[in-house]
């Protein structure tokens, strides 16, 4: 029987909630629990850990995370919100506390300059202030604060994409549920969308922190950086939607040659297709059937790369690379040049096609020079 994974609540929900029971409390009314509705119509009930005044006219609550069964970073962390009521005309004002991050470039959905306070919970937080306050023309100052905000910052992508400082307050409807493939990869979309706000029309794809650094290491520029995990045809269809023009992947080849053989979702449990697509072309390149059956009886495709160098037959990571590229166009219906860059774990450079030095090029790379080496 397949256990029911429990859901949770948002930091963008915790912060609704805590400004719900600060306004309470200023209204004379101290509450250990909230309740309000989602966005999407789920009725939550929330614990308040504590809150209390500030003096001043405000009052702040403590509001801890609760993630259900989502692996997520922030659950268990202390969400404060604190509330000042401002003299009328003064609207809704969000301010960035204590391991909150600001936004410091465009593309994201809240402007330079801003609190790292996303749309999705500063509906979630007006919703609930016109709810206690019955006005829709409230004047109130609103200050969240994820102390631990600064630290966890590291482990998302918000370096990135350029939130400086601390933590994204984030959720689209205020519920959280466990993630879901689609909303992680909803989630790596916005690194397009900063991109091109930067002004690139040439982007670096790097499944992973291996391409990451390396591309950095050759001179690619980091602006143009995106992360795709698994998710490669999802985020070159997200980037023709965003009329992006060239694509540069560069990764380890365990991971790109599985787009060679037409596999765009590469987690190895969907596709795993690896030694079989590099035996293939080194078969077609001339090696042996003997060394196709080392290939295919390797444990991993750096245990592969050893056959093909010894038979002298590095032309094969161009053809892959070739072929990378190729179906990626295939993919796009030909609206999307791409080029490809294979490495191995040591970063050396295994081959590329005439696309990637194109557009490697034109990023002023110093990758040459490592071809091979």
């Amino acid at each position: 029987m397949t256990k029911k994974l429990r859901g949770g609540y948002t930091t963008g929900a915790c912060a609704a909630a805590g400004t719900m029971a600060a306004l309470f409390f200023l209204q004379g009314n101290a509450v250990e629990r909230v309740s309000f509705r989602a966005l999407d119509g789920t009725m939550l009930i929330i614990p308040v850990k504590r809150v209390y005044g500030k003096g001043d006219g405000a009052a702040e609550a403590e509001i801890v995370k609760f993630s259900g069964d989502d692996p997520d970073i922030t659950n268990g962390v202390s969400v404060f919100t604190c509330v000042r009521q401002l003299p009328a005309g003064h609207g809704l004002v969000f301010r960035a506390g204590e391991g909150i991050g600001t936004v410091t470039k465009p593309g994201l959905s809240v402007p330079v300059g801003s609190p790292a306070i996303n749309p999705g919970p500063r509906k979630l937080i007006r919703q609930v202030v016109e709810q206690v306050l019955g006005t829709k023309e409230p004047s109130v100052e609103i200050t969240i604060s994820i102390p631990d905000g600064r630290t966890l910052a590291k482990q998302t992508l918000n370096p990135v994409l350029g939130v400086e400082g601390g933590i994204s307050v984030i959720g689209t409807t205020g519920v959280l549920r466990p993630m879901s493939e689609e909303g992680f990869k909803n989630s790596l979309v916005p690194q397009i969308d900063v991109a091109v706000a930067a002004g690139f029309r040439s982007l670096v794809f790097v499944p992973g922190k291996i391409g990451e650094n390396l591309a950095s290491v050759h001179g690619l520029p980091q602006e143009a950086m995106v992360q795709t995990s698994n998710f490669i045809g999802f985020l070159l269809d997200a980037a023709v939607e965003r009329q992006v023009e060239r694509v540069l992947l560069f990764g380890h080849i365990g991971k790109l040659v599985k787009v060679a053989a037409g596999n765009f979702y590469t987690h190895n449990r969907i596709a795993d297709a690896r030694l079989e697509t590099m035996a293939a072309y080194a078969a077609a390149e001339g090696l042996p059937a003997e060394g196709v059956r080392q290939i295919l009886a390797a444990n991993t495709t750096e245990d592969a790369l050893k056959v093909i160098d010894d038979a002298g037959l590095e032309q094969v990571y161009d053809r892959l690379a070739e072929r990378a590229s190729e179906r990626s166009e295939r993919h796009e219906f030909g609206k999307l040049c791409v080029g490809t860059v294979l490495l191995t774990l040591a970063g050396r450079v295994l081959g590329m096609d005439e696309n990637a030095r194109k557009i490697g090029g034109d990023f002023h790379w110093n990758i040459e020079s490592s071809l091979r080496g």
